[in-house]
């Protein structure tokens, strides 16, 4: 019976800090995010997902521990942010930051054919590219010139089509598989 007391029992002095803390901390964040801008909240690449998860273990110990001041968990939360922005700024402006925060997207399905290496590699299935092809509302292989796993996880749908010598959207695509080349 004592086990179940303590589980469910709420003094005052905790119902007032939770009270103050959840909308301190909650108002923070929403104003930090806004600072920071869109790409705070935008599709998850790894290095994102890494923040989001920081972020909510933060929120958490601010809602709930009573050693840890709101205003150290503000602090901790902007300093994230701060890094955050720093990593996606450095990133637009060095090949070699963008290289070790992102992963290249990478080719599984080019022109008929299913990149098994490349497939394998990323972990991807031939029917988890093959319901991104119908996702796309194509239903025949030779529709779809291209299907590439991008840097948020999510698999993006190119249309076959005749485009040689132009330039395309593959240019910055990896590919491991043997003997696939991508025109230029």
């Amino acid at each position: 019976m004592n086990i179940l007391t303590d589980l469910f029992s709420l003094e005052l002095s905790q119902l007032v800090r939770l009270a103050i803390a959840v909308p301190v901390i909650y108002f923070a964040l929403i104003a930090l995010i806004r600072l920071s801008g869109k790409r705070t909240t935008s599709q998850m690449n790894n290095f994102d997902w890494i923040v989001t998860v920081a972020l909510g273990s933060l929120v958490a110990t601010g809602i709930t521990s009573p050693q840890t001041s709101l205003l150290q968990v503000v602090i901790a939360i902007s300093f994230l942010i701060g890094l955050q922005f720093a990593v996606t700024w450095l990133v637009l402006r060095s090949y070699d930051v963008r290289h070790w925060v992102k992963p290249h997207p990478r080719l599984l399905f080019y022109q008929g054919h299913f990149l098994q290496r490349d497939m394998r590699e990323e972990r991807v299935s031939e029917l988890e590219v093959r319901a991104a092809i119908r996702a796309s509302g194509h239903h025949r292989l030779q529709d779809v010139g291209a299907v590439v796993l991008e840097t948020d996880a999510t698999l993006s749908v190119l249309p076959a089509e005749d485009s040689a010598g132009a330039e395309t959207a593959l240019d910055d695509v990896k590919v491991a598989t043997p003997g696939i080349r991508i025109p230029v």
